[in-house]
């Protein structure tokens, strides 16, 4: 029984615990290609990018950059936010991710059962601007929405440098 409880309370934890995060050195030179990528997001805000599906949006960036990468979901070398430095035009890819938050007295509660979007603007460690579109506040236009990785209580993400 005792086992079991411990169990629950470890899956129960949010994704926030662990060890804090070790901040990167030196993370102000924007990769070129990362570059490019935004770029190109710069030139699609507020425009339906492909079907409108959130994949679409990096497929065209990663594509229109002549970028390598396995034309899936594996969009180029990931990279972990909390011991390196993550840049705008890196692209996260969600699997059944859940984040709530609070704001202003409201609970706030999101799904990205299956999403990709790309770091639009990297604001600290593990806070992001991202460009997407297929989500509720876009539709199928490509948008900027903001992300804490602490307010994601349940599910994984996976963040990709863009390679050549």
């Amino acid at each position: 029984m005792n086992t079991i409880a411990l169990l629950l309370i470890i899956t129960l934890l949010p994704a926030s615990f662990g060890p804090e995060p070790v901040p990167p050195k030196a993370c102000d030179k924007v990769p070129k290609l990362n570059q490019k990528i935004i770029e190109f997001v710069d030139s699609k805000i507020k425009k339906k990018v492909g079907r409108g599906e959130c994949w679409d949006l990096a497929f065209e960036a990663l594509s229109s950059t002549d970028a390598k990468w396995d034309g899936q979901y594996k969009f180029g070398k990931e990279v972990f936010y909390r011991s390196e430095c993550i840049f705008p035009g890196d692209i996260i890819q969600f699997e059944r991710v859940k984040i709530k938050y609070e704001k202003d007295g409201i609970t706030y509660n999101g799904e990205m059962a299956h999403h990709t979007a790309i770091i639009y603007e990297v604001k600290e460690i593990g806070v992001y601007t991202l460009a997407h579109q297929n989500t509720a506040f876009s539709g199928r236009k490509v948008g900027l929405s903001e992300l804490d990785v602490k307010n994601i209580s349940k599910g994984k993400f996976k963040i990709y440098r863009p390679v050549n």
